[in-house]
Formats: C-alpha cells, sequence, structure tokens
C-alpha cells in the first residue's frame, strides 16, 4: 500500500499538533504530507521535517499535490467551504471540530460533502477511544442499570493571552460571520459531544430541547463560563457545565448515572471508573484510535468511520442553541478576581459548581450559583427538521 498523500490546512496553534500527527504516521509509511495550505509558509523546523509544498490556495494546492485527503484545521467560520473546496475534487476529509459555527452551515457541509461520496470524520478526538465501545458494552449489558442521565464536568484554566490568540478568539460573531467560540462549543465540546454520544444522542432528530446559561468573567464576547441541558429522544437529560476560570486545572469528564450505579469517564486519559451495588470500584484504562489513522483504514480497507458528520448532528443542536440564545452575560466584578502574577481570571466556587452539575444534573442557577440567572429558564424546543 503506497502512503496516502495529505494536505493540511491550519498549521499552527493547534494544527502544530496535526502536523506531528500527520509525521507520526508518515513514519509509519500510512500517509505523506504533500502539502501545507498557510497564510504565511511553514519553517523546516515548523514543519518537523523536510518542507512539502506550501500554498495560501488551498484548492490550488490540493490540485498540484494529487491529494487523496486532508485535514482542515482553520479558524470555524472557514469550516464549511474549506470542506466543500476538498470535496468537491474528490478529497477525504478530517474536519477539525465544531465542524461549524451554525447548524445551516452544518447542513451545507454536510449535504454537500455527502454529495460527491467522499468519506469525512469530524475530530472529536475522544470518541475514537476503545473506553467508549467499552461503556455502551457495560450499559447494554445492565452494569448500571437503566440510564437516568448523563452530566459533563470541564473545569479549566486560561489566561487572558488565550483570548488573543487570533482574532476569532472568544468571539461570537466577527465581520459579520458566525464564530461561537464559547467554552461549550471550543476548546470543551468534547464533554459536550462525548456526554451525547455515550447516552446514545449523537443525531440531530434525537435532541428535543436545550436549556443555556452562558457567562463570561473575561472580556470577550462568548461564555468561558457555562452549562447546558440537552432533552433527548430517549427521556433522559444530558447536562454539561464548563468554565475556563477554574481555580485548579482538572481532568474533565463524562458521568453516566444509571438506576444501579454510574460510570465515570475521564476521556481526555481513556480511563473509566464502573460504581456499582454490590461491588468495589472498578477502573478501567483503554488505549484510542486516532481519527485521521481510522480515515485512512476507512479508505483503504473499509473500516467503519468513527464519527461521520451525522454522528455530530446532536452536537450541533447545541452549538445552535448557544448561537442562538441571547450574549452570555457578563459577571459583575465581585464574582471573579484575578490571579496574581498569572494574568488569568478565576470564579471562586466554580469548580465545584462544575462537578455539582454533573453530578445533579443541574443547571448553576438550580445550584444557587449567586451570579447565575434568577429568571426561569424555558425549554428551547428543538425542530426535527
Amino acid at each position: 500500500m503506497s502512503a496516502l498523500p495529505v494536505v493540511l490546512a491550519g498549521a499552527r496553534g493547534h494544527g502544530r499538533w496535526h502536523v506531528a500527527n500527520i509525521r507520526r504516521l508518515e513514519r509509519a509509511g500510512l500517509v505523506r504530507l504533500a502539502g501545507i495550505c498557510e497564510l504565511t509558509p511553514l519553517t523546516e523546523q515548523e514543519a518537523g521535517g523536510e518542507l512539502p509544498e506550501q500554498s495560501a490556495d488551498f484548492g490550488a494546492l490540493l490540485d498540484s499535490t494529487g491529494a487523496r485527503a486532508a485535514v482542515v484545521c482553520t479558524p470555524i467560520p472557514t469550516h464549511t467551504d474549506l470542506a466543500l473546496t476538498a470535496a468537491r475534487r474528490g478529497v477525504h476529509l478530517l474536519l477539525e471540530k465544531p465542524p461549524a459555527p451554525s447548524y445551516a452551515e452544518f447542513r451545507r457541509m454536510a449535504d454537500g460533502v455527502a454529495a460527491t461520496g467522499v468519506a469525512c470524520q469530524v475530530g472529536f478526538q475522544s470518541l475514537g477511544s476503545h473506553a467508549v465501545p467499552a461503556i455502551r458494552e457495560l450499559v447494554a449489558e445492565g452494569a448500571i442499570g437503566e440510564i437516568a442521565g448523563v452530566g459533563g464536568a470541564g473545569a479549566w484554566v486560561r489566561d487572558e493571552a488565550y483570548f488573543r490568540r487570533a482574532p476569532w478568539a472568544g468571539r461570537r460573531r466577527l465581520y459579520g460571520a458566525d464564530v461561537v467560540d464559547g467554552a461549550l462549543t471550543n476548546p470543551l465540546a468534547h464533554a459536550v459531544a462525548t456526554a451525547l454520544a455515550l447516552g446514545g444522542t449523537t443525531r440531530a432528530e434525537d435532541v428535543t430541547g436545550i436549556e443555556t446559561e452562558l457567562s463570561h468573567a473575561n472580556d470577550i464576547e462568548a461564555d468561558d463560563t457555562s452549562c447546558v441541558r440537552i432533552a433527548t429522544a430517549r427521556g433522559h437529560r444530558v447536562t454539561v457545565a464548563a468554565t475556563l476560570c477554574a481555580q485548579r486545572a482538572a481532568e474533565p469528564y463524562v458521568l453516566l448515572h444509571g438506576g444501579s450505579g454510574r460510570i465515570t469517564f475521564w476521556y481526555k486519559q481513556d480511563r473509566i471508573l464502573l460504581q456499582r451495588g454490590g461491588h468495589g470500584p472498578e477502573e478501567y484504562q483503554y488505549g484510542r484510535t486516532d481519527l485521521l489513522e481510522n480515515l485512512v483504514d476507512h479508505l483503504t480497507s473499509g473500516a467503519a468511520l468513527l464519527v461521520p458528520p451525522e454522528e455530530t448532528g446532536a452536537f450541533m443542536r447545541v452549538v445552535e442553541a448557544i448561537r442562538t440564545a441571547p450574549d452570555p452575560d457578563p459577571l459583575p466584578a465581585a464574582a471573579w478576581h484575578r490571579v496574581p502574577g498569572e494574568s488569568r481570571r478565576v470564579v471562586p466556587g466554580v469548580d465545584g459548581l462544575v462537578a455539582a452539575a454533573a453530578d445533579t444534573l443541574s443547571l448553576y442557577s438550580e445550584l444557587g450559583a449567586p451570579w447565575a440567572p434568577r429568571t426561569e429558564h424555558a425549554l428551547n424546543e428543538v425542530s426535527a427538521r
């Protein structure tokens, strides 16, 4: 089997991870880095080896390199157009999350890609964890009884420079285009997508309603401290709470609540804790399948894609609810403080609130957060269209 020629669009920022990953697969003989699309060309050091062809014109680069696959890791508002540029040329895709900034753009991308017949994988790396099918098997076997709900918790630390890393960072809109770069839709999007997936809520029609609470301590448009509660066609709730203003950084996790037990999944670590009646706690560690490697396997041996676009439709319903919600509330100055010498803002007590939301499936306001909205939260019903 000859190495699959791959073009990477967006090789700086998070794109550096993709450079290293492509080089890893290149050493294994699976792919070849055929081109890099960046506004400013990379140096040999940045490219991690011999420089491939480079261009700021994505379509022209795909044509000149004969790429069979492309990795798109560019600003969120550019995802749809770049994905369609590749698809119309018959180039298969690994599209970084979130796949689009709105549900309409997601549908334009997913329908357009499907019409060309190319394969598309959405970059929710946590869904490549071997813990995911293991958890599903435990649930199917009745290890924790009937699923009563799913919680997600992400308490992260980000300094103020994080929100200045790019013109679109921390924005809801930029130059009239949707961006929606909030805590739940970008840095902690995996918590939302993984919680939905483990609860069997992956497609758009699986979501029946969404409640949001969005706020920010940093001087940004988007949310940095937020929670969402999703009503599902399966009848249970999915609540995910996130902050980028934690007192201490913690491993994000998803918590499955069952009638006779619970499963905690630390998705970045591929580690689970099973707790159930009549048994002691059981911990398991799993491996992970890389999503680009899975795409290559799909193209060469027919392996099933782990994260095709339609399996992210429920996540995109959440993105849409956040996009169309009122702009996030700025937290009052008394609700946060700067950490001396670290140039970051902390919301005291938010670490515990994030954990409590996942544990009780409650929103911040229901947990008594003094800065949370005091108004009743109407369920934003989601149509099946």
